[in-house]
This record gives structure tokens, C-alpha cells and sequence, in this order.
């Protein structure tokens, strides 16, 4: 018994040992980087949720930010399930989608260039969170939840893993043909966007009397919520060269350009209509420049940057005409803002992608787009955008319009639901408690009407005023009465359309 003790307690030291040896031929600047990064991405997504949730109306506000964080657990669970395996494992056999190699995170390598693997999984995984967030924007107003989620899962599996694996893994036909996609333009922002406007368009046309005098209700946390997301995407922008480089720095460098000049951009062409400046549009320009320099922080200059910045500006405003064009109820802008964005960073990186920036990360060699007389480069980006955009519409298109029909996945709440609001007919809380105060406000109001317009008195020495408020006292309608009261109207309708 003692030499089996003995042999465990040596075995042990033995597996330390190694374990200690493995980890000093890491490179901890590498671990610490990414580590650091995949924590500031994931700020992204209370970014996101926020920034929704000020955008709808009020009794719809909780409703976003818990969709975003639902959203967020969904993809952090299909992603180790089978979501990275997808990806980016290396041993499959084809160029469109890996395989189950790393099921659950099984058969990571050690020693992945300096790093654990698992450092550059969790990283990614923060990439397909973004995505996500990004897209389940379109259900404002009126999309219920459980069947969201289980699209999340299912449009992650089919849409997002493929693309991202044509791209990024290095068996991935995009990879190997040379199309340049620094941090996601076409996974991340054209996936995000255009699936979006495709989720929106099978859910239907807002109801045209609940949008009377909608806007946003709480522009403070739209500016907070930009805030947060300019803060992430430095991260997600800046550490997908992976290594600690004069292309992290370019790359910070870049996306703040691109954001600045699409803020101040956006600012101006709403001016010309309205002659005043709006919050939303500053923090719309600032979201559009940052999606823009997503693909191409990694791989243009920075004088191009001014260019793409002002150019996402124009091309964004004016593509929130899409949606009116397409008679579609994309409410939150989504795809102006990230699909076409995405789509118009991929296209011009054909002339100004340039092969000394690509290089700066120490390790990558291209040859450039236009400005290195790379000719070719151009189609490439045009055929790999389209094939994206292709791919996803068309798949997003066939699993929600299967889910519609499959009874208890019904994407879309009924019009009683959607009046009342998505966080009481989902989520069954407030995020103002007034919504709710306000609403049996009302209620006894028009109790008090109705009781007497029906000659009832409702207590001895009470003034009613010709709406059937009492003057005297704010409530003295008797409990009795309340609950006899017919109330076959739904309270809805007893407050106004814009709360």
C-alpha cells in the first residue's frame, strides 16, 4: 500500500512537472493580451443591450437588454458544445465547415503558436457573442423570446460556424483564395445585418397605430451603450492579429478614424434635414465608422481610413432608406448600420488593402489591393462579400419560416401583447416601475368615468369633473367597486402609443 502511495505521489509531481514546463515555453504576453481583449469584447454585449433598449419605447426597454444577455449565454454554450469545433477545426475534410474534432472543447493543442488553444477559443467565441447580440435587435417591439433563442443556436450551426470557417480557418476556401477579412466583416457584420433585416421581414410590419409618436425613450443610454461598444470593439479590433504588434496599435488607430469620421459625417446629413444635431445620429455615424473599419482596421492605411469613415457615414444614412424601400420593420437599423457597412469595408479594402500595413503584424504576407497594382484583389473581395450575403439570406430565410410554422416557436407576439408592451407580455418586469403605476392610473380613471356615467355614486362629498377625475382626492374609488367593475376594454388603450 505504501509504494502505491508512493508511485501516486510521484506520478503527481511528474504531471506538475510537466504542466510547469509546458506553460514556460508559453508567451505570456500572447495569454495575457487575448485574455484581456476576450474581457473587453464581452463588454460589447451590455453595449448592445443598452443601446437597444434605449432606442424602443419604454415598456419595451428590459425586454432588449434581457434578449442581449439571454442571446450572449445561448451563443457561449453552443460555442463550446459544437460552435468552435464548426469553426475552426483543422482536421476536416472540405472547405465550408469543420468537423467534430473538438466537440465540447476535447483535443485542443497545447502549444498553438505560443498560446493554449483554449486562449484563442474563449476569443472567439466573444466574436460569435457580438454576432449574435448584434442580430436579435430585430425583434424590438414585437418578437417573443424562447423562439429566438432557439433560433440563436440554430442560425449559429448553419450560418455563422460555415462562414466563419470559409474565412478564418485555414482550410476555408475564402482563406485559401486570398480574400482579406481582418476582424469579421463578412461573419460578424454582414451575417449580423442581413439576417437581421431577413428575422424582421418574416416577423412583419410594425402595427401602424402602435408607432404613433415613437422614439427612442432614453437617448442617455444610447450614448452609453455607444460608449461601451467603442470600448470593446478597440479590443475587437485591435487583438485579432493575435499577437502584440505594430498592427494592434494600427489597427486602435484605424477603427478610432473610421469612428470619428463617421460620427461627425452622420451629424451633417441629418442636419441638412432637421437643421438641428441629434444624439442618435452622432452615435449612429460613430457605430457605422466602427463596423466599417471592423474588416479593414488590419490591412489599409490610415489616411484611407478618413476615406472609409466618411464613405460609411453617407452609405449607412442613406441605407436606412432600404427598409422603407423594402416596406420592411427593421426598427432598430441593423442592417443599414452593420450589413451594409461590412458589405462597403469588404469592397474597398480591393483598392486600398495595402500589403505593408497587412505585414506589420510580423507574420502575414499579401499582396495587396489596388494601391499595390493587385488587380485581382477586387473580384475577390466582390465575390466572397456576395456569397456571403447569398449564404446567409437565404438560410436565415429557410429556418425562420420553418420555425413560424412549428407550433410553439411562433416567432412573433399577438397585437394585444405588443400593446402592452414586450416586457410585460415576456419578461414580466419593468425596467421603469412608472410603466406600470401609470398604467393602473388610467384604469382607475376610466373606472371612475364609468361608474359615474352609470349614476352610481363613488363616495359621499366627491367633486368629478366632466372626465370622471375626482377633484378632491386622487383615489377614492371603493376596492368593491373596482373588482365589479366591467373592464372588458384592455387597459392598452388607456395610455398613449409612445410609452
Amino acid at each position: 500500500m505504501e509504494k502505491i502511495l508512493k508511485l501516486a505521489k510521484f506520478a503527481k509531481a511528474v504531471v506538475k512537472r510537466d504542466v510547469w514546463e509546458e506553460q514556460a515555453n508559453y508567451d505570456e504576453a500572447i495569454i495575457v493580451e487575448l485574455s484581456i481583449a476576450t474581457a473587453m469584447v464581452m463588454f460589447m454585449c451590455p453595449g448592445l443591450a443598452y443601446l437597444y433598449s434605449g432606442l424602443v419605447r419604454r415598456k419595451s426597454a428590459l425586454h432588449m437588454i434581457f434578449i442581449v444577455f439571454a442571446t450572449l449565454a445561448v451563443t457561449l454554450f453552443q460555442w463550446y458544445f459544437w460552435g468552435y469545433s464548426l469553426a475552426f477545426s483543422t482536421t476536416a475534410s472540405n472547405k465550408f465547415i469543420g468537423n467534430l474534432h473538438n466537440f465540447g472543447y476535447q483535443n485542443l493543442e497545447v502549444d498553438f503558436g505560443g498560446y493554449p488553444e483554449l486562449i484563442f477559443a474563449n476569443f472567439q467565441g466573444m466574436f460569435a457573442a457580438v454576432t449574435t447580440c448584434i442580430l436579435v435587435g430585430c425583434i424590438a417591439e414585437k418578437g417573443r423570446v424562447f423562439p429566438c433563442m432557439v433560433f440563436i443556436f440554430i442560425w449559429l450551426t448553419l450560418v455563422y460556424c460555415p462562414v466563419t470557417c470559409w474565412i478564418w480557418n485555414s482550410s476555408g476556401w475564402a482563406f485559401k483564395w486570398g480574400v482579406l477579412d481582418y476582424a469579421g466583416g463578412g461573419p460578424v457584420e454582414i451575417l449580423s445585418g442581413f439576417s437581421a433585416f431577413i428575422y424582421s421581414w418574416v416577423l412583419g410590419k410594425n402595427k401602424p397605430h402602435l408607432m404613433m409618436n415613437h422614439r427612442p425613450h432614453n437617448v442617455s443610454m444610447v450614448t452609453m451603450g455607444t460608449a461601451f461598444l467603442w470600448f470593446g470593439w478597440l479590443a475587437f479590433n485591435g487583438f485579432t492579429c493575435l499577437t502584440p504588434s505594430l498592427k494592434t496599435g494600427y489597427a486602435i488607430m484605424n477603427s478610432n478614424i473610421c469612428a470619428a469620421f463617421g460620427g461627425i459625417t452622420w451629424c451633417f446629413l441629418d442636419f441638412r434635414i432637421n437643421h438641428k444635431y441629434t444624439t442618435v445620429g452622432l452615435c449612429s455615424g460613430i457605430i457605422s465608422g466602427l463596423v466599417a473599419a471592423t474588416p479593414a482596421s488590419g490591412v489599409i492605411p490610415l489616411w484611407a481610413s478618413v476615406i472609409l469613415g466618411i464613405l460609411a457615414g453617407v452609405v449607412c444614412n442613406f441605407s436606412t432608406y432600404i427598409k422603407v424601400f423594402l416596406n420592411v420593420s427593421d426598427n432598430l437599423d441593423i442592417l443599414a448600420e452593420h450589413g451594409m457597412a461590412g458589405f462597403l469595408s469588404l469592397i474597398f479594402m480591393g483598392v486600398f488593402a495595402s500589403k505593408t500595413v497587412i505585414g506589420y503584424d510580423g507574420y502575414s504576407d499579401h499582396e495587396g489591393g489596388w494601391i499595390n497594382h493587385n488587380w485581382k484583389q477586387m473580384y475577390k473581395q466582390i465575390a466572397y462579400s456576395f456569397a456571403c450575403v447569398g449564404y446567409c439570406c437565404v438560410v436565415t430565410a429557410l429556418i425562420l419560416l420553418i420555425m413560424d410554422r412549428i407550433p410553439g416557436l411562433k416567432l412573433r407576439c399577438d397585437e394585444d401583447a405588443e400593446e402592452r408592451g414586450m416586457d410585460e407580455d415576456q419578461i414580466g418586469e419593468f425596467a421603469y416601475d412608472y410603466v406600470e403605476v401609470r398604467r393602473n392610473f388610467f384604469e382607475l380613471s376610466s373606472i371612475t368615468k364609468e361608474l359615474k356615467n352609470n349614476g352610481e355614486p363613488v363616495t359621499p362629498n366627491d367633486e368629478i369633473d366632466e372626465n370622471g377625475h375626482n377633484i378632491n382626492e386622487v383615489n377614492l374609488v371603493p376596492l368593491d367597486a373596482i373588482s365589479n367593475s366591467n373592464n372588458n376594454s384592455s387597459s392598452n388603450e388607456k395610455f398613449t402609443k409612445s410609452d
